[in-house]
């Protein structure tokens, strides 16, 4: 059973080790012996906690079990100087940013960068991605109300993101449908320094990356990955490792969203003490890719059973799911995905009262295994659990076939013999955003089913992304050779 937990906001997954050891120190006092980590990057703690404890530090806020409210604000922060980025996002220009919001939002705000892979991109209401053009973001919006993410016309300046977060926020209650609506209230309320959009978001796709270790950054200094497979991570160990922080003059230490923290800047002359340190506990931070490729509900001993089932089976069977992520999820609660396999589990039925019927479990995918297309198609439905093992590896080699085909198909030479029929299929672009209508996987994010052509799409579809309408739409011709 899924146990109720309060969540104490970070901001952007970031904080200090001084403040990390005190939140430890503060749910030691509350009867805690380990804090968790949420998927939106805050410290979760599953026990009661005495809230006079933490109000004593202001500056840490406390969403109790079962509550509305503020949301913690999702970050790449994680990324910088480890992973590859925009030119000009800099750690400094995320804290910049991060340091506007005095009072966290109830609306969920994403701040990245389209060139990272660790941190989802779009699984805010309010969607921050960095562009091209220094110190300008575009903002996608899907506000709670809202069936479609829409596009922002505007690039929103650095020094303007808090204001426009919390200019939404108030305009709430006009209950504003599209995103025009929101651009012409704001544009009346704010003074901003928006910039043309002059092309669309480019996201390029790359595996998603090993995040665990310690690794090298530059010539000089090292970044640190722990994670632990049942999300707890115990007081005693965090005060430690925030000393050797202390000692080792690291300033900041990050959460990612798969669980997990990332200490960067560990110089190269306390590498081996870190080693050491990490030894001397039995700390093991080389798991598989099987293992760390996965996100789970928190604190649900189910889903870590499925999961540990699951990777059991890929280990069994030699499968490789590098790049590959996995997502456990309930069927009857409303999710925003962001792997790329979702394993949905269905309510079991009661055929007779105290008989329930076998849980049953659906597995969908995203487009071209890309969850920045926001486009899952639905693989099976109402399968067994004894079935999954086999159809996710059935996935996993669907993804390595189609796997970079694109970029490579312009690289083969055509081969004389046997000659090949080429056969050609229709797909449809929108000419704002350059997103795909594919008749071979419908859009799910408007129950149309795979397999249903544009021509018989309602007049009333519009794109998944930017809202354009139908007419915006033109015909394109991929050719496959067959």
């Amino acid at each position: 059973m899924e146990k109720t937990f309060s969540r104490l906001i970070i901001k952007g997954g970031v904080l200090s080790p001084a403040e990390l050891k005190e939140i430890v120190e503060l749910a030691e006092a509350s009867g805690s012996n380990s804090i968790s980590l949420g998927s939106r990057q805050d410290i979760l703690i599953t026990k009661a906690i005495d809230a006079e404890n933490f109000s004593k530090e202001d500056k840490y806020q406390i969403i109790p079990p079962k509550t509305e409210g503020a949301e913690n604000i999702v970050s790449s922060y994680v990324t910088t100087d480890i992973f590859p980025g925009t030119h000009w996002l800099t750690g400094d220009r995320y804290l910049y940013v991060l340091e506007q919001f005095r009072i966290p939002p109830n609306l969920k705000v994403n701040i990245t960068d389209p060139k990272q892979r660790l941190v989802p991109l779009f699984t805010g209401h309010l969607n921050f991605i960095a562009s091209e053009h220094e110190d300008y973001w575009y903002l996608y919006i899907q506000l709670p109300h809202w069936k479609q993410m829409q596009v922002y016309p505007a690039l929103i300046y650095t020094w303007d993101v808090g204001d426009i977060v919390y200019g939404i926020e108030e305009i709430l209650q006009e209950e504003p449908e599209e995103v025009g609506m929101i651009f012409n209230l704001l544009s009346d309320a704010l003074e901003t320094n928006n910039r043309t959009i002059d092309k669309s978001l480019d996201i390029p796709y790359h595996p998603f990356p090993y995040y665990e270790g310690m690794n090298r950054i530059g010539m000089d200094s090292y970044w640190l990955g722990l994670y632990w497979r049942n999300n707890k991570y115990y007081t005693n160990f965090l005060k430690a490792m925030c000393d050797l922080c202390a000692e080792s003059k690291i300033g900041k230490i990050s959460i990612t969203p798969w669980k997990s923290l990332i200490i960067k800047g560990i110089p190269k002359k306390s590498k081996l003490e870190w080693e050491k340190f990490l030894g001397k506990r039995g700390i093991n931070v080389r798991h598989s890719m099987l293992e760390l490729n996965w996100h789970i509900p928190v604190d649900n001993e189910e889903a870590l059973k499925l999961k540990k089932y699951l990777v059991s089976n890929f280990d069994q069977n030699d499968i490789s799911t590098y790049g590959l992520t996995f997502g456990i999820f309930d069927s009857t609660k409303k999710s925003n995905y962001f792997t790329a396999v979702v394993i949905e589990k269905n309510e079991a039925r009661q055929i007779l009262e105290g008989m329930r019927l076998r849980d049953t479990y659906n597995l969908l995918y995203a487009q071209n295994f890309d969850p920045n297309t926001q486009n899952y198609v639905i693989h099976v439905q109402d399968v067994d659990k004894v079935e999954l093992p086999r159809l996710l590896i059935e996935l996993s080699k669907m993804y390595f076939n189609q796997l970079g085909e694109e970029e490579e198909k312009p690289k083969k030479k055509p081969e004389p013999e046997p000659k090949k029929e080429k056969k050609s299929r229709e797909i449809w672009q929108c000419k704002a955003c350059l997103s795909i209508y594919d008749a071979e996987f419908g859009d799910i994010t408007q129950e149309i089913p795979p397999g249903t052509s544009f021509e018989k799409l309602p007049e009333s579809y519009k794109c998944q992304l930017c809202e354009s309408s139908k007419s915006d739409f033109e015909k394109r011709i991929q050719e496959k050779v067959g």
